[in-house]
């Protein structure tokens, strides 16, 4: 690993020492004509923007050729041509994010997989450099080719300290030395600590000892370490469990603060501490639905409902500035909705949407050190997004840039709320999208489109997958089937791995639906990625005539093989608990019933994908084809779980195009 290390910081530091007389190589260009797989397929025109404390610069992730990537640094004020300042290859790095401490000085996120003795590993750095795209040093502890185990992480930051500008408190991830017997020279301290780390000369104080036990803490915002995540083990397996432990304040003792079943959902899992209030702000269950609530940090623990919905979990909450201040709850419904504490940025954002045309969905992205000046994030189903600096004090916005530039111009779709019945009666919700301008799916070719997790759910917005089927002609049906989250604890139930008959049930109910609504049930396709391809490649199973084209991307295919992966991880209990044991194992794997499927299938599958390993579709598309099935596999060779290259997701787009021409040829008149 100390290799590894050595490389990262080498092929940055020169990516940035040459990168600064020239751009990164630009994405694909847009495509012309009917070509949409070269307009949906290329990644994102810039993620992760942050703009500095004074409000002058931006930095932003920009696309570069393949699965490279680079951080670039905007002048707001003076414009001119924008600047990158680090470059990541994508194999193994990726840039994941940079923020800015200092007018000058950044700190960026690495993260990637590399190959260790055979196995594929994730790793995460943190380095700070500046904003001229010199002086890059690592923030994590130096490594060391005499480390104990393999380091993973650097660590993560738990506070910006906008009050110093200098210097960031950082959870640090410590390694002991395995040097040779008797020796005194090398390092014994071991477990996550947090230091006060200088980003221009990397000297750090003790905040925090090391602890075994800690995988994170939270802060209060103004440096001082409130409370300490502390996850359950034994001999080295992780539990669902995680304990949390607090302080009252200027004391140095932890005190239990309580614990959180991440499988479960049981108990209490805080999410930010605020020194105002002296207070935790937490999600547990009420109802069956997960609330907001406040709770006090001092020997009382006494808790407070902020907020609670009805229908769906309380999901998250909204921190606003360079302090991470908490001011609202967010949740989402049949659109994602924020409750604002503050009522200046409540009427703040109504004032902004209002004056946006189609009235989008608006994030506060970031903030200027005083507050005056604030990024905005607008989306919606039809926009897939835009950046604007927004200026309070003169009450103006102006357009930084848009998410997703080579989209501008193309005629996208509406994204349309419903519910549909599963076989028990149960109403399921989902998400169609139909071709623009259309207003049914009479007559037209249909894809139920499963999401991901099975933990997750899809909500309304812009999609780019959705889009582009939609773009093309089809009916488009997003479920979000049980087994999803947000809907609270009974929807969750067993999840849709051990819960699968539900989850696929309500998958293929789906389709019925769509058939319902005028589809041509000649022509209708179920396509997913990761749990979504498990999902539709079991739909097959479960329902061999209803599908008659089956594309799975990075799919589960195999439940036991599923945990036999993380055998020789820390996670492996967890995964076992997850999928469960017994008669569904073989009944739920696909890779198990592969004589059951009549559709013809398509596999794509990223051969670094530390998610779902890509033995999975090799041994389904083996499986297929010695069943005399039809079968496709394209693996990329160096791309991961999320397929992050723009060539390859245009390359996907085409070939699921000409793959599903092919198998729902066009009903004769």
């Amino acid at each position: 690993m100390y290799r590894l290390h050595a490389f990262i910081l080498a092929a940055l530091g020169c990516a940035a020492a040459s990168s600064a007389a020239q751009p990164p190589a630009a994405a694909p260009a847009q495509a012309s004509g009917n070509n949409a797989a070269g307009q949906f397929g290329p990644r994102e025109s810039v993620s992760f923007l942050d703009i500095s404390p004074s409000g002058r610069y931006a930095v932003y992730i920009a696309p570069a050729r393949g699965t490279a990537s680079a951080a670039v640094v905007a002048d707001l004020v003076e414009g001119g041509d924008a600047r990158p300042v680090l470059r990541s290859s994508g194999q193994p790095e990726r840039l994941s994010w940079c923020r800015f401490v200092s007018d000058t000085r950044l700190v960026c996120s690495v993260r990637g997989t590399s190959n260790i003795e055979g196995q594929l590993i994730g790793f995460n750095r943190l380095f700070a450099v500046n904003a001229d795209g010199s002086n890059i040093r690592e923030l994590g502890q130096r490594e060391s080719a005499y480390d104990a185990w393999l380091r993973q992480t650097s660590g993560a930051i738990l506070d910006w300290l906008p009050a110093d500008g200098n210097a960031v408190l950082m959870a640090r991830e410590y390694i002991p030395e395995s040097r040779v017997t008797g020796t005194r020279t090398g390092r014994r301290v071991e477990g996550m600590g947090v230091d006060r780390v200088d980003i221009n000369t990397l000297r750090s104080t003790q905040v925090e000892p090391a602890d075994r036990r800690a995988s994170h803490y939270l802060t209060d915002g103004r440096g001082q370490v409130r409370l300490m995540v502390a996850p359950q083990s034994r001999e080295g397996e992780l539990s669902p469990w995680t304990n949390f432990y607090y302080r009252l304040p200027g004391s140095r003792e932890w005190r239990d603060f309580g614990r959180y079943n991440s499988i479960t959902r049981e108990g209490i899992r805080p999410l930010a501490i605020e020194a105002e209030c002296n207070c935790a702000y937490a999600l547990k269950t009420l109802n069956g639905r997960l609330a907001l609530y406040r709770i006090r940090l001092d020997e009382s623990l006494a808790a407070e409902l902020v907020y609670a919905n009805e229908r769906v979990d309380v999901d998250d909450i909204v921190r606003i500035g360079r302090s991470g201040k908490v001011a609202g709850v967010t949740f989402a419904e049949d659109r994602r909705e924020v409750i604002w504490f503050d009522p200046q940025y409540a009427e703040l954002a109504r004032t902004v949407t209002r004056a946006l045309p189609g009235q989008p969905a608006i994030y506060f992205a970031g903030a200027s050190s005083d507050g005056s000046k604030l990024v905005v994030l607008t989306q919606s189903d039809s926009n897939p997004g835009r950046y604007y600096l927004y200026d309070r004090t003169r009450r103006a916005m102006e357009e930084i840039m848009p998410v997703r530039a080579q989209l501008d111009g193309v005629t996208l779709s509406n994204v349309r709320p419903i519910s549909y019945p599963a076989p028990d009666g149960v109403q399921v919700p989902a998400y169609l999208t139909l071709p623009p301008g259309r207003q049914d799916a009479r007559g037209l070719p249909g894809i139920v489109l499963p999401h991901g997790g099975p933990s997750a759910r899809d909500e309304w917005g812009f999609d780019w997958m959705a889009q582009f089927f939609a773009n093309q002609g089809y009916a488009v049906l997003q479920p979000n089937y049980r087994g999803s989250e947000g809907y609270g604890d009974a929807w969750m139930a067993q999840n849709g791995f051990r819960g699968w008959q539900t989850s696929i049930g309500d998958v293929t109910a789906g389709g019925r639906w769509l058939v319902a609504q005028g589809v041509d049930p000649n022509r209708l396709a179920v396509v997913g990625w990761s749990y979504g391809g498990y999902a539709a490649l079991q739909s097959g199973v479960a329902e061999p005539g209803l599908f008659k084209a089956i594309v799975a991307i990075a799919p589960v295919t195999d439940l036991a093989l599923l945990w036999e992966e993380a055998r020789n991880f820390a996670n492996y209990e967890l995964v076992r608990q997850f999928v469960g044991q017994g008669p569904h194992v073989r009944a739920g794997s696909p890779l198990q019933n592969v004589e059951r499927i009549a559709a013809p299938v398509l596999l794509f599958h990223g051969v670094r994908d530390t998610n779902v390993g890509v033995v999975h579709s090799q041994r389904m598309d083996a499986a297929l084809r010695a069943a005399g099935k039809r079968s496709e596999l394209v693996a990329f060779a160096d791309l991961e779980h999320d397929l992050a290259d723009s060539a390859a997701r245009t390359q996907m787009l085409e070939r699921m195009g000409s793959f599903l021409g092919r198998s729902l040829p066009a009903t004769p008149r």
